[in-house]
């Protein structure tokens, strides 16, 4: 019904900034929220960032300050802007779209933060 596509991932140094993307396609409500989830090697799926249709924000404690969450209702298009990059914000992103019933996800793009 929904599919989720994101992209922008790669290599950057410590430090470096990076910006993902997550396009959306398919049926949609005209209210819905969407967020951004990353999961390294051997640790559970954790949320970084989510925003609601209205642009209303939030952050996990550990990018606050860091990444800035956007998007553009009318590409149904998301965005992760990520500043200052760690080692460990190394994970595979993915986007997710809710409408409050059902939840669809994306495929992920890696990033790796490594000098």
């Amino acid at each position: 019904q929904v599919q989720l596509v994101e992209s922008g991932g790669g290599l950057v140094q410590p430090g470096g900034s990076l910006r993902l993307s997550c396009a959306a396609s398919g049926s949609m409500f005209r209210v819905y929220s969407m967020g951004w989830f990353r999961q390294a090697p051997g640790k559970q799926r954790e949320w970084v960032a989510g925003i609601t249709t209205a642009g209303n924000t939030n952050y996990a404690d550990s990018v606050k300050g860091r990444f800035t969450v956007s998007r553009d209702n009318a590409k149904n298009t998301m965005y992760l802007q990520m500043n200052s990059l760690k080692a460990e914000d190394t994970a595979v992103y993915f986007c997710k779209y809710q409408n409050g019933l059902v939840e669809y996800w994306g495929q992920g793009t890696q990033v790796t933060v490594s000098s």
